[in-house]
């Protein structure tokens, strides 16, 4: 057993058999650093008067440590002008922000090459390339960009060598809006799911609300487009395999995507939330194809029977049970569905039972998170919150600009809104579309990066009291891919409390993040056992392990 400590700080997570103790009662605090970040992008959506379908969709956020020095750095996505589509200003760029490991960020965006081109949406980073530096995939309305990380502070455009422009059969151009690193046939190499939204155009568009109150259309006036999943071939280029895997099949209107192995059979899955139409659950059949289950396992539609302006969305395990549920974002008058796995490939919708329902009822919500802010072991619900529309304080039931919101795993299965709790930082009213997880600091405590239009983006630091204790998981495949994307981690603490997790960058709205896994451990300061069930069908087991580091763990070669 090969196993390399990386000892610096981070985080956690938690399951059942024995009530898992917090040294003091919970609280989850942020604190919006942003004006002494150095951080100051604005997402701009270029919007015109006629608020055409295409301003409200921008924009997602990437957390990646592009140059190894241990500290994420921090990608956004831009809009364009419009109706040229074309980032023909430096407020339309994509940025790129290097962690100077002092709460600062440096914008790097110019000299490493990644401005962007026409209109940019969503973000995906990981390591599709096996060689030790994370990549990053950039899907737009006119234009798909993988960047291939060149080691040395650049990348390179590589999109059309690489074949994944994000092209119909026919060749033409589909809206992508989130894509999923995942080695959906566990060869060891990453394969690229995109999920792709409308067929929409300005010459099709229509105009909705009244002159200078106009609102963004429904979605359903519109026909969706198909998904599509490239596989990796090894040689830095992809097979569009989206007819034969029978992904394409499926018209949906896709926006948040996210993975989890729902079923525990060893091959990653894939949700795709789609607006106003049955969400995709893709159950993956041993790397030789898909079934689409969604409306089986009931995660297609609410309790009700209806579909939902499905946006964000995260696969994780909330009940340590070790079975993945879903979190998904809607618009307000919709509320969040929360379907809790059964463990038997089937879902419950507990949006109401959960204790959110009549929360998020008024709330419209974009990037979503599954994650253990206060390091209890149990993992609590973030949203990124706004309207759709510029405009929808017309109806006086509805705003534009929300708060985002968090709500506290109380176990059991229910959650409490701890919003006005949590910080001024969380507060803040904004038009707010995708954010990402992870340590920025490195402190052991999840952090949020949120995107907002018209609004500097806002770096949520979690200063959550340090009453629990944490570890923070690094892959590093060796039989398997790279970052070890799809590996699934059972956690052990010392009082017996067990709970699941896996690795992925996948989920929220159009964005990436941390990829590696977080548990907050309560009062243990070790931890019993730790379970690692690679891609590549490797078994690794560590045991009494420390808290509070930051671990690094290399995969077990085969003999």
């Amino acid at each position: 057993m090969r196993l390399v400590v990386a000892v610096t700080l981070a985080l956690a997570l938690a399951v059942s058999s024995f009530p898992i103790q917090a040294a003091e009662p919970s609280h989850i605090q942020f604190e919006n650093r942003q004006k002494r970040s150095g951080v100051w992008f604005v997402l701009d959506n270029g919007t015109l008067p006629d608020k055409p379908m295409i301003d409200g969709i921008p924009g997602g956020v990437a957390l990646l440590d592009y140059d190894d020095d241990g500290y994420l750095d921090i990608f956004f996505t831009n809009g364009a002008r419009l109706p040229e589509l074309v980032k023909d200003g430096p407020n339309f760029y994509n940025r790129l922000y290097h962690n100077n490991h002092d709460g600062t960020f440096t914008d790097v965006t110019d000299p490493a090459g990644v401005r962007g081109e026409g209109y940019s949406i969503g973000a995906a980073a990981a390591d599709y390339d096996n060689d030790g530096r994370t990549d990053i995939y950039v899907t737009g309305f006119n234009r798909n960009i993988l960047y291939h990380n060149n080691g040395d502070g650049t990348f390179t455009d590589v999109t059309a060598k690489a074949g994944v422009a994000g092209l119909s059969p026919t060749g033409q151009k589909l809206w992508g809006v989130s894509a999923a690193w995942v080695d959906y046939d566990n060869d060891g190499k990453l394969d690229l799911f995109v999920s792709n939204y409308l067929d929409w155009s300005f010459a099709t568009s229509r105009v909705c609300g009244a002159p200078g109150k106009r609102l963004s259309c429904s979605p359903t006036f519109y026909k969706g487009e198909p998904n599509i999943l490239y596989h990796n071939n090894g040689d830095g280029t992809f097979t569009d395999v989206s007819e034969v895997m029978g992904i394409s099949a499926h018209i949906g209107k896709g926006m948040g995507v996210a993975i989890a192995d729902y079923n525990g059979d060893g091959w990653m899955d894939v949700f795709v939330a789609n607006d106003n139409d049955r969400n995709f659950l893709f159950k993956n059949r041993a790397g030789h194809g898909f079934d689409e289950v969604g409306v089986e396992a009931f995660v297609a539609y609410t309790e009700n029977g209806v579909p939902v302006s499905s946006m964000g969305v995260d696969f994780r395990d909330w009940m340590n049970d070790g079975w993945p549920s879903l979190f998904v974002t809607a618009l307000g008058g919709e509320t969040f569905p929360l379907f809790r796995s059964e463990g038997n490939g089937f879902f419950s919708a507990d949006t109401y039972a959960a204790g959110i329902g009549f929360r998020s009822f008024k709330m419209s919500g974009w990037g979503a998170g599954i994650q253990d802010f206060d390091n209890d072991g149990y993992k609590d619900l973030f949203s990124a919150n706004s309207h759709v529309s510029e405009n929808a304080d017309v109806d006086p039931q509805q705003h534009y600009r929300q708060a985002n919101a968090v709500f506290r795993n109380l176990r059991q299965g229910t959650f409490r809104d701890v919003t006005d709790e949590a910080g001024a930082g969380i507060e803040i009213r904004a038009a707010h579309r995708g954010c990402a997880f992870g340590d920025l600091n490195n402190d052991g405590k999840i952090d949020v990066v949120v995107s907002a239009i018209g609004s500097p983006a806002e770096l949520l630091y979690n200063t959550s009291p340090d009453n629990n204790h944490w570890i923070l998981i690094q892959t590093v495949g060796v039989e398997s891919n790279r970052d070890g994307i799809g590996t699934r981690i059972k956690l052990t603490g010392a009082s017996g409390f067990v709970q699941y997790n896996h690795v992925t960058t996948a989920g929220s709205y159009a964005s990436s993040s941390d990829p590696r896994v977080h548990f907050g451990l309560g009062t243990d300061t070790t931890i019993k056992e730790i379970e690692l069930k690679w891609p590549s069908g490797t078994v690794q087991v560590l045991r009494n392990v420390k808290a509070d580091q930051i671990l690094k763990i290399i995969e077990e070669p085969k003999p």
